[in-house]
């Protein structure tokens, strides 16, 4: 385990804070073993100390990268030691829901050694933000020629609902997921803004020729589909390689979506949630109407959906095939069982810890790793790992007996 403090956040738009104290390494007495309905698991702490952190991914080096939403990265080596923030960072707007956000390595990683963040980025005057991302070469601890090469404009956001996940496809466009930045839900149904909106684009941020609106006079060419709350998980279906995303309800409604080019899914006008004073939210007309996609799968009573990752490992052998979520509100890892592309069953792993679980993917190790979004010093950076072999009987997903 290793641990690592850092200042508990930092004002919009001011530096980043210096860790208080450098990183260090320690023992890692930490693990816990589960039994759970279709496989048995072991959970460990892999970093403590992270303040908010939003993503993972992994390097070609056997290492990390973990984005903190007070606008840190960080670079975990092979070793395990845990860099000072990376240099070369834009400016970033760090307010409730926003800051530095997701991170995904370029395709053709590590070639061109180029890492992508998606981070809020603040207006001239500092007051509002939209969602961007910038790319630059991951030189050492630092982020060389960044270039800011999507950006959200009108920059609407005070500082929620910005979504900002990232996926590339196998063409190598680049998915930005957007929230409606919750200033009048209804831009969601706008097509001249992108609050609201998952776009596509080339990795240089220029608009490939078949988007579907590219054609369409007074909309937004970036646009992939429209009529999104708050999309904060997002990854390609190993099989179809179709794009499946899941986006926060209001009260309610958190939904599991697959967007397809062109369609509208729904929000404001859609929802099977209420606003948060009990009432209908505003300018809804229900859970369907004519020319609207209804969800693919949804929640009646919101988890708080964060982070995706599909498993295709052998590690953990009874989980293949399965999609697991990351949830926030009921501070849990959620596993659905997949019939194609319909889910069958679900499951809610690690209850028991109460966290807060803001994502989710699978590592080259065959494990899953688990952010556990917190302020320092309870951030944490978990791996989901086989249980040994004495651990078989099937039984909820709490500590198994006898674990430490």
């Amino acid at each position: 385990m290793l641990a690592l403090v850092v200042l508990a956040g930092c004002r919009q738009n001011a530096p980043v804070a210096e860790p208080a104290a450098p990183p260090r390494t320690v023992l890692d007495a930490s693990a816990v073993t589960y039994a759970s309905e279709k496989q048995a698991f072991t959970v460990s702490e892999q970093v403590i100390g992270l303040d908010h952190p939003w993503a993972v991914a992994f390097l070609p080096d056997g290492g990390m990268l973990v984005t903190e939403r007070a606008g840190r990265l960080r670079r975990i080596a092979p070793d395990g030691s845990v860099s000072e923030p990376v240099a070369g960072l834009p400016k970033i707007f760090v307010d409730g829901q926003a800051g530095l956000l997701d991170v995904a390595l370029s395709p053709g990683y590590p070639n061109d050694n180029l890492v992508y963040l998606a981070f809020a980025e603040p207006t001239l005057r500092g007051n509002k933000a939209g969602t961007a991302v910038v790319r630059g070469k991951l030189q050492g601890n630092a982020l060389i020629d960044a270039d800011v090469v999507y950006r959200q404009e009108p920059k609407l956001s005070h500082g929620t609902h910005v979504g900002a996940r990232l996926v590339f496809d196998d063409q190598g466009h680049l998915f930005v997921t957007h929230g409606d930045n919750r200033v009048g839900a209804a831009t969601a149904q706008e097509l001249d803004k992108l609050s609201g909106k998952i776009v596509r684009i080339r990795p240089d941020g220029t608009v490939p020729a078949d988007n579907p609106f590219v054609a369409k006079g007074g909309a937004r060419g970036e646009i992939w589909s429209y009529g999104h709350r708050n999309v904060q998980g997002a990854a390609l279906h190993p099989v179809t390689r179709q794009l499946w995303a899941t986006e926060h309800g209001p009260m309610g409604g958190d939904e599991l979506n697959l967007p397809k080019a062109g369609l509208n899914y729904g929000w404001p006008v859609v929802t099977h949630g209420v606003d948060y004073s009990g009432r209908p939210v505003p300018g809804s007309q229900g859970n369907a109407a004519p020319g609207m996609e209804p969800p693919h799968h949804v929640w009646m009573k919101s988890p708080g959906l964060s982070g995706m990752a599909f498993y295709t490992g052998d590690a953990l052998p009874g989980w293949k095939g399965n999609l697991f979520l990351g949830a926030l509100a009921s501070k849990a890892l959620i596993r659905l069982e997949l019939d194609g592309d319909r889910v069958v069953h679900e499951e809610r792993l690690l209850v028991d810890r109460n966290q807060r679980i803001r994502d989710v993917r699978q590592g080259p190790d065959g494990a899953l790793y688990v952010l556990v979004d917190a302020p320092a010093p309870d951030g944490k950076l978990l791996r989901i790992a086989p249980a040994p072999a004495a651990v078989s009987e099937p039984a909820p997903a709490a500590p198994a007996a006898g674990a430490p």
